[in-house]
């Protein structure tokens, strides 16, 4: 655990840093405006839901009951038939920006921990500015930059929305690494 009484400060700043810049990227720019739609007729589609009684989680439609049933005649006609999709119900009220804020910043808090991790025992103290950017930058591109990868793979997420998300990645992950080649220990 030494890395963390050696790199504290840099774990704590980077996390900051990348909070602004993500703040601005998604509020001072028009980025990410076009990222999700609103469902054609979505009145009707939310009292659908709502009189169903959905509860919130992860769904997939259309969906089958196992494997086995993934191949049947009728699974595939459903799914040639379509929409087919994923959807997220959260609770009533929604998101919490307050939270959803937080978590964000515990999240940039544990991406730069595995990244002090990772450079800590990758270089250890007194190593040059450029290979610290080059190793914490990797690591940290890792945690940000493809973390949106698996829903254009798997669940039908839009692969320009995913680009735009890994391009947000490789931005965090340079802040993350000037921000610990900035503040690497001495020797």
């Amino acid at each position: 655990m030494e890395f963390l009484t050696q790199l504290w400060l840099p774990i704590i700043l980077s996390a900051v840093f990348v909070f602004v810049v993500s703040s601005v990227i998604h509020m001072a720019t028009p980025m990410h405006k076009g990222d999700v739609r609103k469902l054609p007729n979505e009145e009707a589609v939310l009292e659908a839901l709502r009189a169903n009684g959905v509860p919130p989680g992860a769904y997939m439609f259309p969906a089958c009951e196992s494997m086995k049933d993934m191949g049947s005649p009728e699974m595939l006609e459903r799914r040639k038939r379509g929409p087919v999709g994923w959807m997220m119900v959260l609770p009533p009220g929604g998101c919490n920006m307050g939270t959803s804020l937080i978590c964000w910043f515990v999240f940039a808090l544990v991406v730069g921990a595995l990244t002090a991790y990772v450079g800590w025992h990758s270089l250890g103290a007194g190593a040059h500015y450029l290979t610290v950017f080059r190793v914490t930058g990797t690591a940290a591109m890792l945690g940000y930059a493809l973390s949106h990868v698996p829903d254009s793979i798997w669940k039908g997420a839009s692969w320009w929305t995913t680009t735009k998300f890994i391009f947000d990645g490789v931005l965090y992950g340079l802040v993350t690494a000037g921000t610990f080649g900035w503040l690497w220990p001495k020797a």
